[in-house]
Protein backbone atom coordinates (compact mmCIF):
# COMPACT_ATOMS: atom_id res chain seq x y z
CA UNK A 1 0.00 0.00 0.00
CA UNK A 2 1.42 3.41 -0.96
CA UNK A 3 1.57 4.87 2.55
CA UNK A 4 4.90 6.38 3.50
CA UNK A 5 4.50 7.37 7.15
CA UNK A 6 2.51 4.59 8.72
CA UNK A 7 3.98 1.11 9.24
CA UNK A 8 1.43 -1.67 9.46
CA UNK A 9 1.78 -5.33 10.41
CA UNK A 10 -1.03 -7.87 10.12
CA UNK A 11 -1.30 -10.77 12.55
CA UNK A 12 -3.86 -13.37 11.48
CA UNK A 13 -5.48 -15.45 14.22
CA UNK A 14 -5.94 -18.89 12.72
CA UNK A 15 -9.05 -19.87 14.69
CA UNK A 16 -11.31 -17.44 12.84
CA UNK A 17 -8.78 -16.03 10.34
CA UNK A 18 -9.23 -12.65 11.98
CA UNK A 19 -6.87 -9.78 11.15
CA UNK A 20 -5.27 -7.87 13.99
CA UNK A 21 -3.31 -4.78 12.95
CA UNK A 22 -0.20 -3.44 14.69
CA UNK A 23 0.33 0.15 13.58
CA UNK A 24 2.98 2.76 14.26
CA UNK A 25 4.60 5.76 12.64
CA UNK A 26 8.11 5.57 11.30
CA UNK A 27 10.53 6.88 13.91
CA UNK A 28 8.09 6.40 16.82
CA UNK A 29 8.27 3.72 19.50
CA UNK A 30 4.57 3.66 20.43
CA UNK A 31 2.07 1.53 18.52
CA UNK A 32 -1.65 0.85 18.36
CA UNK A 33 -3.30 -2.56 17.98
CA UNK A 34 -6.65 -2.93 16.25
CA UNK A 35 -8.89 -5.89 17.14
CA UNK A 36 -6.50 -8.29 18.87
CA UNK A 37 -7.83 -11.78 18.21
CA UNK A 38 -7.09 -15.14 19.79
CA UNK A 39 -3.36 -15.10 19.04
CA UNK A 40 -2.26 -12.44 21.52
CA UNK A 41 1.17 -14.07 21.87
CA UNK A 42 1.89 -13.49 18.17
CA UNK A 43 0.76 -9.87 18.47
CA UNK A 44 3.03 -9.31 21.48
CA UNK A 45 5.90 -10.96 19.61
CA UNK A 46 5.41 -8.61 16.68
CA UNK A 47 5.41 -5.61 19.03
CA UNK A 48 8.66 -6.85 20.58
CA UNK A 49 10.25 -7.50 17.20
CA UNK A 50 9.58 -3.90 16.25
CA UNK A 51 10.84 -2.74 19.68
CA UNK A 52 7.57 -0.92 20.33
CA UNK A 53 5.38 -0.15 23.31
CA UNK A 54 1.61 -0.58 23.05
CA UNK A 55 -0.15 2.77 23.49
CA UNK A 56 -3.79 1.78 22.81
CA UNK A 57 -6.08 -1.08 21.84
CA UNK A 58 -8.87 -0.08 19.46
CA UNK A 59 -11.76 -2.51 19.01
CA UNK A 60 -14.10 -2.05 16.06
CA UNK A 61 -16.74 -4.16 17.80
CA UNK A 62 -17.25 -6.57 20.65
CA UNK A 63 -17.39 -10.00 19.03
CA UNK A 64 -15.07 -12.58 20.58
CA UNK A 65 -12.74 -13.00 17.61
CA UNK A 66 -11.92 -9.27 17.76
CA UNK A 67 -11.50 -8.89 21.53
CA UNK A 68 -9.98 -12.22 22.65
CA UNK A 69 -6.50 -10.74 22.94
CA UNK A 70 -7.54 -7.70 24.98
CA UNK A 71 -6.97 -9.28 28.39
CA UNK A 72 -3.48 -10.60 27.66
CA UNK A 73 -2.34 -7.32 26.12
CA UNK A 74 -3.82 -5.27 28.97
CA UNK A 75 -2.02 -7.51 31.44
CA UNK A 76 1.25 -6.90 29.62
CA UNK A 77 0.60 -3.17 29.13
CA UNK A 78 -1.68 -2.17 32.05
CA UNK A 79 -1.59 1.55 31.26
CA UNK A 80 -2.72 0.97 27.68
CA UNK A 81 -6.30 2.28 27.18
CA UNK A 82 -8.89 -0.03 25.66
CA UNK A 83 -11.30 1.72 23.28
CA UNK A 84 -14.59 0.53 21.78
CA UNK A 85 -17.89 1.96 20.54
CA UNK A 86 -20.47 2.97 23.15
CA UNK A 87 -23.10 0.46 22.07
CA UNK A 88 -20.71 -2.51 22.06
CA UNK A 89 -18.89 -1.82 25.33
CA UNK A 90 -21.06 -4.23 27.33
CA UNK A 91 -19.99 -7.13 25.09
CA UNK A 92 -16.45 -6.97 26.44
CA UNK A 93 -17.40 -8.57 29.75
CA UNK A 94 -20.37 -10.64 28.55
CA UNK A 95 -19.56 -13.98 26.85
CA UNK A 96 -23.14 -14.31 25.66
CA UNK A 97 -23.12 -10.84 24.14
CA UNK A 98 -19.75 -11.30 22.44
CA UNK A 99 -20.89 -14.67 21.04
CA UNK A 100 -18.12 -16.72 22.64
CA UNK A 101 -20.63 -18.55 24.81
CA UNK A 102 -22.16 -19.96 21.64
CA UNK A 103 -18.89 -21.75 20.88
CA UNK A 104 -18.45 -23.12 24.39
CA UNK A 105 -15.25 -21.13 25.03
CA UNK A 106 -16.29 -18.09 27.10
CA UNK A 107 -14.19 -15.02 26.39
CA UNK A 108 -14.12 -11.94 28.56
CA UNK A 109 -12.15 -8.74 28.24
CA UNK A 110 -11.34 -5.98 30.69
CA UNK A 111 -13.92 -3.20 30.50
CA UNK A 112 -13.39 -0.26 28.17
CA UNK A 113 -11.28 2.64 29.30
CA UNK A 114 -12.93 4.83 26.68
CA UNK A 115 -16.19 4.50 24.78
CA UNK A 116 -16.40 6.34 21.46
CA UNK A 117 -19.09 7.43 19.06
CA UNK A 118 -19.60 9.18 15.73
CA UNK A 119 -17.33 12.19 15.28
CA UNK A 120 -14.89 11.37 18.07
CA UNK A 121 -11.16 11.46 17.42
CA UNK A 122 -8.45 9.41 19.06
CA UNK A 123 -4.98 10.92 19.26
CA UNK A 124 -2.39 8.34 20.21
CA UNK A 125 1.21 7.43 19.30
CA UNK A 126 1.46 10.51 17.08
CA UNK A 127 -1.56 9.42 15.02
CA UNK A 128 -5.13 10.68 14.80
CA UNK A 129 -8.00 8.30 14.11
CA UNK A 130 -11.51 9.51 13.30
CA UNK A 131 -14.42 7.43 14.57
CA UNK A 132 -17.37 6.58 12.31
CA UNK A 133 -20.35 4.72 13.75
CA UNK A 134 -21.31 1.86 11.44
CA UNK A 135 -24.03 -0.28 13.03
CA UNK A 136 -25.28 -3.36 11.22
CA UNK A 137 -22.90 -6.24 11.88
CA UNK A 138 -23.26 -5.35 15.54
CA UNK A 139 -25.22 -2.57 17.18
CA UNK A 140 -22.14 -0.64 18.27
CA UNK A 141 -19.73 -1.33 15.44
CA UNK A 142 -17.35 1.54 14.69
CA UNK A 143 -14.55 2.02 12.18
CA UNK A 144 -11.38 4.09 12.53
CA UNK A 145 -10.19 6.38 9.74
CA UNK A 146 -6.58 7.52 9.38
CA UNK A 147 -6.42 10.62 7.18
CA UNK A 148 -2.88 11.87 7.81
CA UNK A 149 -1.36 10.24 4.75
CA UNK A 150 -2.42 9.35 1.23
CA UNK A 151 -4.40 7.29 0.53
CA UNK A 152 -6.51 7.29 3.68
CA UNK A 153 -6.70 4.05 5.65
CA UNK A 154 -9.90 2.62 7.10
CA UNK A 155 -9.68 0.04 9.86
CA UNK A 156 -13.02 -1.45 8.98
CA UNK A 157 -13.71 -4.45 11.21
CA UNK A 158 -16.47 -6.65 9.88
CA UNK A 159 -18.44 -4.19 7.76
CA UNK A 160 -16.98 -4.31 4.27
CA UNK A 161 -14.81 -7.04 2.80
CA UNK A 162 -13.24 -7.68 -0.57
CA UNK A 163 -16.30 -8.69 -2.59
CA UNK A 164 -18.46 -9.24 0.47
CA UNK A 165 -19.93 -7.68 3.62
CA UNK A 166 -20.19 -8.59 7.28
CA UNK A 167 -22.75 -11.03 8.58
CA UNK A 168 -26.03 -9.56 9.76
CA UNK A 169 -27.66 -12.61 11.34
CA UNK A 170 -26.43 -12.20 14.93
CA UNK A 171 -28.78 -11.22 17.78
CA UNK A 172 -28.05 -7.49 17.57
CA UNK A 173 -27.26 -7.36 13.84
CA UNK A 174 -29.45 -5.45 11.43
CA UNK A 175 -29.11 -6.04 7.66
CA UNK A 176 -30.81 -2.76 6.76
CA UNK A 177 -28.46 -0.83 9.03
CA UNK A 178 -25.49 -2.68 7.57
CA UNK A 179 -26.35 -1.56 4.05
CA UNK A 180 -27.14 1.97 5.22
CA UNK A 181 -23.85 2.27 7.12
CA UNK A 182 -21.86 1.10 4.11
CA UNK A 183 -23.62 3.39 1.67
CA UNK A 184 -23.84 6.50 3.84
CA UNK A 185 -20.62 6.32 5.84
CA UNK A 186 -18.12 4.15 3.95
CA UNK A 187 -19.01 4.84 0.32
CA UNK A 188 -18.91 8.57 1.10
CA UNK A 189 -15.14 8.30 1.58
CA UNK A 190 -12.67 8.91 -1.27
CA UNK A 191 -12.58 5.95 -3.64
CA UNK A 192 -8.85 5.36 -3.13
CA UNK A 193 -9.36 4.89 0.63
CA UNK A 194 -7.80 1.55 1.58
CA UNK A 195 -10.11 -0.72 3.59
CA UNK A 196 -8.31 -2.93 6.12
CA UNK A 197 -10.97 -5.48 7.05
CA UNK A 198 -11.30 -7.81 9.99
CA UNK A 199 -10.99 -10.84 7.72
CA UNK A 200 -9.37 -11.36 4.33
CA UNK A 201 -7.36 -9.10 2.06
CA UNK A 202 -7.47 -5.32 1.92
CA UNK A 203 -9.50 -3.55 -0.74
CA UNK A 204 -10.55 0.00 -1.63
CA UNK A 205 -13.76 1.94 -1.27
CA UNK A 206 -13.94 2.46 -5.02
CA UNK A 207 -13.51 -1.24 -5.81
CA UNK A 208 -16.34 -2.22 -3.47
CA UNK A 209 -18.58 0.71 -4.35
CA UNK A 210 -18.58 -0.28 -8.01
CA UNK A 211 -18.21 -4.05 -7.87
CA UNK A 212 -19.32 -5.47 -4.50
CA UNK A 213 -22.24 -7.80 -5.32
CA UNK A 214 -23.90 -7.25 -1.93
CA UNK A 215 -23.84 -3.44 -1.67
CA UNK A 216 -23.29 -1.22 -4.68
CA UNK A 217 -22.85 2.51 -4.27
Amino acid sequence: MPNSKLILDVVVSQLFMENAYVVHLEGRTECVVFDPGFDAAAIAERIDQRQLVLAAILNTHGHADHIAGNAALKQRYPDCPLVIGVQDAAKLTDPRGNLSGTFGVPVTSPPADRQVQQGDTIEVAGMTFHVLETPGHSAGHVVYLFQDDSPWLLFGGDMLFQGSVGRADFPDSNPQQLVQSIRQRLYALPEDTVVLPGHGDHTTIGEEKHHNPFVRG
